[in-house]
């Protein structure tokens, strides 16, 4: 029943999220359309920084109680938050092409955020390749925390080193300079809700089919 709920609450929060996506919240004046794309790099962005910390915590408490349980939740996390690192970086370069003229500079905060979607792929490669063991665990949980640290540089990084990228219009750090009216942040704030919820649903989807592969394996 519970399941079926979150189900239900996480496609109405999804379907209102589009509808103010695209018929609700005004065009911003000076990118126009494309900076639409800002309702989904942003919320992506969110997840994929939140999952490589959520890896990198799972994989110390597996390493602190031996509990497979812990070591589920965190390559469960990393499944799924490598493709929320894919989106953030592809909706990135597709909005940079008309705003900057590039499809990619070498600032500060694409090049962590790239460095953040290697860290992923190392952590579920050197998963799959080097054979199950303590060696394993270590190393990857090493991988996770790297990658927990990289999370808050990528957030930090248009404050610290002040190039193209936009500052956070989100969080402790966001600034009044933003350019989104009271409708854009809105939109903004309940299109990260719908990604989360999205996101949270899938993880746990993941967890149970790992656990499932895994009991089969046994």
């Amino acid at each position: 029943m519970i399941r079926q709920l979150y189900i239900v609450v996480s496609a109405i929060v999804f379907l209102v999220s589009l509808w103010m996506i695209f018929l609700w919240v005004p065009t911003e004046i000076n990118q126009g359309v494309v900076q639409r794309i800002l309702y989904v790099h942003v919320p992506f962005a969110w997840v994929s920084m939140v999952a490589i910390v959520a890896v990198a915590v799972y994989s110390v408490l597996f390493l602190a109680t031996k509990n497979p349980k812990w070591d589920n939740f965190a390559q469960s996390f990393a499944e799924v938050g490598v493709v929320a690192a894919i989106v953030m970086l592809v909706s990135g370069i597709v909005w940079a092409r008309p705003v900057w003229g590039v499809f990619w500079t070498g600032e500060a905060k694409l090049t962590t955020a790239l460095i953040l979607f290697f860290i992923y792929c190392a952590y579920l490669m050197f998963r799959s390749y080097f054979p199950a063991g303590a060696t394993r665990n270590r190393i990857a949980a090493i991988i996770a925390v790297i990658g927990a640290i990289d999370s808050p540089i990528i957030y930090y990084a248009a404050q610290i080193w002040q190039q193209n990228h936009p500052r956070a219009v989100v969080g402790p750090l966001s600034t009044q300079e933003s350019n989104l009216n009271p409708e854009m942040m809105i939109t903004l704030l309940m299109c990260v809700l719908s990604v989360t919820l999205v996101f949270a649903g899938t993880v746990w989807i993941q967890i149970q089919s790992n656990k499932y592969h895994g009991a089969a394996n046994a």
